[in-house]
């Protein structure tokens, strides 16, 4: 099957990393489902971009944190696309700056809603759809996890860093589950990413602090990690499942 007819799905694509997969994957020839929660004036104008380049794409709102808009989401690529070739699972939620001895019940339970069972239940409908025990023809899976998995973020945000150790242990056993399927699952540890991710957790500055405590003394790009991604993806990468690959200036 040629890359020009397979078909992605990036969840939180409207923005940072997601939106830059976007892009990179329509160069390469998918056709590209934009999911988005609020930001739908993003969304569309990605899809526009794709478009003006000769691409496929499509928005599609659905908040990962609820079932019932997972379902819808997958629904409406099944419509619009008749089928479905990966999964970035990509979206995901950082919160303010707190001690574990500050967060609240309310807090952590967004937290894993949102990036951990939602990841699980994107994975499960994509799943559904691509494995050959259910009649498809294969596919990939991409989770995007993050070094935090592995420094813990402490002081920071240990929530963040521990939702992010359950996708790297979710790669890991939906990987070895669905490898006779024709499904690869991979997983993406970005380190620090020049995203709005940070202002989103209270912390505009967060990159320019870090910056020198970083190998290479530089944050990370968008694209960079989309480039990882789209190989992920990709048959080039036909033998690679349950691999996580940091994408983190050494760090």
């Amino acid at each position: 099957m040629s890359a020009a007819k397979k078909v992605l799905l990036v969840t939180g694509g409207s923005r940072g990393i997601g939106a830059a997969t976007c892009r990179l994957a329509a160069k390469a020839g998918y056709r590209v489902a934009v999911n988005y929660a609020a930001n739908e004036a993003a969304a569309k104008a990605l899809v526009a971009e794709v478009e003006a380049m000769g691409g496929d794409a499509f928005a599609v709102k659905g908040d990962v944190g609820n079932e019932g808009d997972i379902v819808a989401m997958f629904e409406a690529v099944d419509h619009r696309f008749g089928r479905l070739d990966g999964l970035v699972n990509n979206a995901g939620v950082v919160d303010v700056k707190a001690r574990v001895d500050e967060m609240s019940l309310a807090r952590l339970e967004r937290m894993m809603r949102i990036n951990v069972i939602g990841s699980f239940l994107c994975a499960r409908e994509a799943v559904r759809r691509m494995s050959s025990k259910n009649g498809g023809q294969g596919g990939a899976i991409v989770n995007i996890s993050s070094a935090a998995s592995i420094h813990g973020s402490p002081g920071e945000y240990v929530d963040y860093a521990a939702s992010k150790a359950a996708i790297d242990t979710f790669t890991l056993g939906l990987a070895r589950e669905v490898a006779t399927e024709g499904v690869r699952v991979n997983a993406i540890r970005p380190g620090i990413i020049d995203t709005e991710i940070h202002a989103s957790g209270g912390q505009p500055d967060r990159v320019e602090r870090f910056r020198d405590m970083l190998p290479m003394k530089r944050a990370g790009t968008a694209n960079e990690v989309a480039h990882a991604v789209l190989y992920l993806l990709s048959d080039e990468a036909s033998y690679t499942t349950g691999a996580i690959l940091n994408v983190s200036g050494g760090r």
